[in-house]
């Protein structure tokens, strides 16, 4: 092993990477191989060391976008209960609305939805006429 190496795992791994690098160098401009030493048995080494800290690396990344997905996946289905608790809230207030609904009162709602022109009422005033509907339906029988 070169001298210049450390024993730290990652100063190896880089000594290592440089070593394989000067030889690819060398062969790649076609300098002599005398100017730089590079013994082959290392060189088989390095090469399993560079990719064993891909590996590594690569099954950190792994690691870290799965729990990065299995988070978002859990906070997406918080959101998806949400929407169907909300909707089916909906859904009870419309039919009690429908049921309340005088037919005058229908066929009014018809008529803006089929010319396509927006409700009267807007949100706030929805709550009071789930009311006033209420107290006309259910106003005192004889």
């Amino acid at each position: 092993m070169n001298s210049q190496c450390y024993s730290v795992a990652m100063d190896l791994g880089v000594c290592q990477l440089r070593n394989f690098s000067i030889s690819f160098l060398s062969s790649l401009l076609g300098t002599e191989t005398s100017s730089v030493r590079l013994d082959n048995s290392s060189s088989g080494a390095s090469v399993v060391a560079i990719d064993n800290k891909i590996e590594q690396a690569m099954d950190l990344v792994k690691s870290h976008l799965m729990y990065a997905v299995r988070e978002e996946v859990e906070v997406l289905k918080e959101q998806i209960k949400e929407l169907i608790e909300r909707n089916s809230q909906l859904e009870q207030e419309n039919n009690l609305l429908k049921n309340l609904a005088s037919p005058e009162q229908l066929a009014q709602f018809q008529a803006q939805v089929q010319s396509g022109s927006p409700p009267s009422s807007t949100q706030g005033a929805q709550q009071p006429a789930v009311a006033q509907l209420s107290a006309q339906n259910s106003g005192p029988s004889a």
